[in-house]
């Protein structure tokens, strides 16, 4: 073990520098804190101990912490440590569990001493054992991409990196060192309460494992690794491909072509998603998971050109002809009534505009469906610029009858999330008289017999 622990400083260069190890006083930080003792003189390593009191046990909780400080004390090693109200943060954070709150405070309080010392290391007790179990409870609960790595080796945080130097130690190692260094570490006796996830996994199916293979830690973190650089790979090659797909984005949005982004292979599917997921979360939610995922390449793989999903906290995913919108945006199809001066300029919710004015002939060089002229006279007051209703038909321009104004979103292939929030231009007689952007009704004429037009705009932003 001591050999073992001495390649892993060389390896990473963990020499001539200060590191700050999270020491709890259970038996994985207190042999990690003994060994970091063993080789602070040799190394030139200044040892920092640092510990947090949750206070979730009460008086056994604040015994512990005496007892780090105590053993610190004794063998003059500096330590940092503080009593942090994790109940009444996490109270203020109700989306948070109470083990993930413990984990927010605990990492912060680690990132402030870092800074306090400009330590370029903070060391974890993290063994074999907790890799095993971390890989598996994230498989079985849906984990996807990296986090099936489980726990890195090391990786960066704040302005320095948290290395594990016990990974490739299993529990029973540990356990051994401190009996033979009689190190008399605390136990958590909530470490044996199978009502938590992680102690069944370590209770019940690691002794399986083990048993078919002693060595399965080793085996894991193989996997661990090589997992986390072909996933590394990957990403750097779904990075350099989901930029030819997107046809947006934005902080709260991201929209997509959806036949481009068929055309990637599979696993970059799978990573791109989760990169936009990753872009639009602030907080990747626990509940997100690789379900998710495979809905939504179920939902662009179908035929039918439309559908959606609800993500949690409140992402929407819409798929409308070759388009897929992911959006935060709850007032997408927001509806809404404006009365139309004559001249006036209306400005839309979506910031698109139409402008109204009066002119004396009718203007040339203006075509097309942006482009609306009636004469003034047959104008019929008041004018209204409104979303759809239920049932809305226009009388098309050089054709008989009328036409549902749902079907001509359908055949112009407008997406869904832009239907409900389309302009439609209606008289005071209740009458379709332009869907700007898309069709005009027979009520355009470019004859006047007073010579005054009234001659609508469609800008869009």
């Amino acid at each position: 073990m001591l050999e073992r622990f001495r390649t892993f400083l060389n390896v990473n260069n963990i020499k001539e520098s200060t590191v700050l190890i999270g020491v709890s006083g259970g038996p994985d930080s207190l042999a990690l804190l003994h060994l970091f003792m063993r080789f602070q003189m040799a190394y030139q390593i200044k040892v920092i101990a640092v510990h947090v009191d949750h206070m979730f046990r009460g008086a056994q909780s604040e015994e512990e912490m005496e007892f780090v400080m105590n053993y610190c004390r004794s063998n003059g090693i500096v330590c940092e440590a503080v009593q942090l109200n994790v109940t009444e943060f996490a109270e203020k954070h109700p989306k948070m569990s109470a083990q993930m709150a413990a984990r927010e405070c605990r990492y912060s309080f680690f990132g402030e001493i870092m800074a306090k010392y400009e330590a370029p290391f903070l060391a974890l007790g993290h063994h074999g054992d907790d890799q095993i179990e971390t890989i598996l409870m994230r498989m079985v609960r849906g984990g996807i991409g990296a986090s099936l790595a489980g726990i890195p080796e090391i990786r960066q945080f704040n302005s320095g990196k948290i290395i594990r130097p016990f990974l490739s130690f299993t529990k029973e190692e540990i356990i051994q060192y401190c009996n033979d260094h009689q190190l008399a570490p605390r136990y958590d006796p909530s470490n044996e309460k199978l009502a938590y996830t992680r102690n069944r996994f370590r209770k019940l199916v690691l002794p399986f494992l083990k048993a078919e293979n002693p060595k399965v830690h080793e085996r894991f973190q193989f996997f661990s690794k090589t997992f986390s650089e072909d996933e590394h790979f990957l990403q750097e090659l779904t990075n350099e491909k989901l930029n030819t797909v997107l046809e947006r984005k934005e902080k709260n949005e991201i929209e997509l072509n959806i036949e481009m982004f068929k055309t990637l292979p599979m696993p970059l599917q799978r990573r791109a998603i989760q990169l936009i997921l990753n872009y639009l979360y602030e907080d990747i939610p626990s509940s997100l998971s690789s379900i998710h995922i495979e809905s939504l390449q179920s939902l662009l793989s179908q035929k039918h050109p439309s559908g959606s999903l609800d993500y949690p906290d409140g992402l929407k995913v819409i798929k409308s002809y070759q388009t897929c919108l992911f959006t935060f945006e709850q007032n997408t199809g927001q509806s809404y009534e404006k009365q139309v001066a004559v001249p006036s300029s209306i400005m839309l919710p979506n910031g698109d505009m139409i402008t109204c004015e009066i002119a004396d002939r009718c203007p040339a060089g203006l075509s097309g469906n942006n482009v609306f002229v009636m004469p003034h006279s047959s104008v019929n007051m008041p004018l209204l610029i409104r979303t759809r209703k239920q049932g809305d038909k226009i009388k098309l321009k050089g054709m008989n009858g009328t036409k549902k104004v749902k079907d001509i979103f359908i055949d112009a292939k407008v997406p869904i999330n832009k239907r409900n929030s389309w302009p439609v231009l209606e008289d005071g007689c209740g009458n379709i008289l332009w869907l700007p952007g898309l069709k005009k009704s027979s009520f355009e004429e470019s004859h006047s017999p007073k010579g005054d037009y009234v001659v609508f705009q469609y800008k869009e932003q």
